[in-house]
């Protein structure tokens, strides 16, 4: 915990017990105000009872963006430790590259706000741990982007596997393909007086500005995970909820830089991690987008195919064997828009009633490990086992 944690924390513990009144406006910072921050801020936005109160950001040009879409009452700063101070700021969202999400996170806790924070919510497997312990033992409402546990039909897909009506699941398959990744590194438009590179850098090491790790900071090590962080743990939190899945005993991964070689994270992955009675499976790749995420459960009585625009379930033995087309679905459902809204409206909810939300942090850190340690085995180069005891 860094001194100005421990500072705040002395100031604001024990401060918090805050009765809520009905018409009572919540107060938000935004921390993080790229393309994501800036989404999320519109949706926060949106909701009644709110207020952006604050946005901030080492960019200048994102932080007047982001200040033009909450309002002309909005401040905006560079230093989220000034947000932190707001006593009129009840909750942050977090939506900075994955390297901040603990140290954010903690000092937030530290400063008694809510937290809305983007997955996933650790870096790697050790501070994933501290993230734990300490939000365990703190009062506040955290809540992490895994907007799938608020989604109404993955609520009621989830309804669907508890009836029994897969029978055993032994495979789960994932995949999600993207394509944004080119041979040829993209042109990076930004000016670089107006941005604090090391702010930016923070927690990560020492090392040079350079505008491609800024823009494209999910596929250096330094700052994000690849695939697997910030694509496969979506559908690894929702796999853990939909089967009440612990943590994997073991896995292994193969992956290249098969197009863009000049990211560190492999741009194709083929990873697996092996479940008591379940194999768990991601492929990716970011050159073909066709299908996008997908989950796809195999059970003895019947066959679910789940994403983000709905899902179908299968049954098993209607067809001849080795047929390739499916039968008419038992059961299918479609989507109704984007789970974040109700992810978000959650959020809210618990600020209010000081309940736990949909995602809480034991949950998102699970998914987070399982991530971070399908890299370790891609980076060491062979299966690994998990010796946790979470």
């Amino acid at each position: 915990m860094s001194e100005w944690t421990r500072r705040a924390f002395m100031a604001t513990a024990m401060s918090y017990r805050r009765l809520w009144g009905a018409n009572e406006r919540i107060g938000i910072g935004i921390l993080g105000c790229g393309g994501r921050g800036q989404y999320l801020l519109q949706l926060f936005a949106a909701e009644p009872g709110v207020e952006i109160r604050m946005v901030c950001d080492v960019y200048a040009p994102r932080r007047l963006q982001a200040r033009q879409l909450a309002g002309a009452s909005c401040e905006e700063v560079a230093d989220y430790r000034k947000v932190l101070e707001r006593r009129d700021i009840d909750a942050v969202v977090i939506a900075t590259p994955d390297h901040w999400h603990v140290r954010m996170t903690l000092d937030a806790i530290a400063a008694d706000k809510d937290v809305y924070v983007e997955k996933p919510v650790s870096h790697d497997i050790a501070e994933g741990e501290a993230l734990r312990r300490e939000a365990a033992q703190s009062q506040r409402v955290i809540q992490a982007g895994y907007q799938q546990r608020s989604w109404p039909h993955f609520l009621r897909a989830r309804e669907a596997i508890a009836s029994g009506i897969l029978g055993q699941v032994s495979l789960a398959l994932t995949s999600w393909y993207q394509n944004y990744l080119k041979a040829q590194p993209p042109r990076v438009e930004l000016d670089v007086t107006q941005l604090d590179w090391q702010q930016w850098l923070g927690p990560a090491p020492a090392q040079p500005f350079d505008p491609l790790k800024y823009a494209q900071w999910r596929w250096f090590w330094d700052f994000g995970g690849g695939h697997l962080t910030d694509l496969f743990s979506h559908w690894c939190d929702t796999l853990h909820w939909l089967l009440d899945l612990e943590f994997p005993t073991r896995a292994q991964a193969a992956g290249a830089q098969c197009v863009a070689r000049y990211v560190e994270c492999p741009d194709t992955i083929n990873a697996s991690w092996e479940y008591a009675g379940l194999l768990m499976v991601y492929n990716g790749t970011m050159h073909c987008r066709l299908e996008g995420g997908n989950i796809v459960l195999r059970g003895e009585r019947a066959m679910m195919r789940l994403n983000r625009d709905g899902f179908a379930i299968y049954p098993e033995g209607v067809l001849p064997a080795e047929n390739t087309s499916l039968p008419q679905p038992l059961l299918e459902e479609r989507s109704s828009g984007d789970g974040t809204v109700a992810h978000i409206r959650n959020f809210l909810e618990c600020i209010r009633s000081r309940k736990q939300p949909n995602s809480r942090v034991e949950d998102a850190v699970r998914a987070a490990h399982v991530a971070h340690l399908g890299n370790l085995a891609y980076r060491l180069g062979r299966p690994v086992e998990w010796g946790g005891t979470r």
